[in-house]
């Protein structure tokens, strides 16, 4: 009955499914662009989708829960950045496709934007410092999309 409050997930492919995802090798300095973009800016973030960089400007989409991005990541290869947004929500089912896909990087980045510090602690020694920004910028959107949830004179607002 109540069917509006829940969010649609998008689900992970199926293992016996073979999977075709696209290479996500980016600049520090697109990286730190897409950093940018998640803190609110829409003029980097429309910039990287005329760039040639779509999956960040719908990436940027999905971690503030639009369902149309969500789904554009799936269907067009990226299904790697929506299981990192997943796992930064906390969704155990695409922590573990991360790790089962050996994408070590993006199962921290998710982890630690969900507060695991050994997450935090990893990335401190494996990544670079832009990857470092771009999932404290994650994690501080993720937060106040939280904070708004548990508002009551936020309700259904995402930000």
């Amino acid at each position: 009955m109540f069917n509006w409050f829940r969010k649609k997930r998008v689900e992970l492919p199926n293992e016996k499914k073979q999977l075709k995802l696209k290479p996500i090798n980016y600049s520090a300095e697109v990286i730190l662009l897409w950093a940018k973009a998640v803190d609110g800016d829409k003029v980097i973030q429309l910039g990287l989708k005329e760039s040639g960089f779509p999956e960040l400007f719908h990436a940027t989409n999905a971690i503030y829960l639009i369902q149309e991005s969500r789904d554009w990541l799936m269907e067009n290869g990226y299904a790697h950045l929506m299981a990192m947004i997943n796992a930064s929500e906390g969704l155990v089912q695409a922590q573990e496709w991360l790790l089962a896909n050996k994408m070590e990087l993006l199962f921290h980045i998710g982890r630690a934007v969900d507060h695991e510090v050994e997450s935090w602690d990893w990335l401190g020694k494996h990544a670079t410092p832009d990857l470092f920004i771009l999932a404290k910028s994650i994690q501080f959107i993720k937060d106040k999309i939280e904070e708004n949830h548990g508002d009551i004179h936020s309700f259904g607002k995402d930000l």
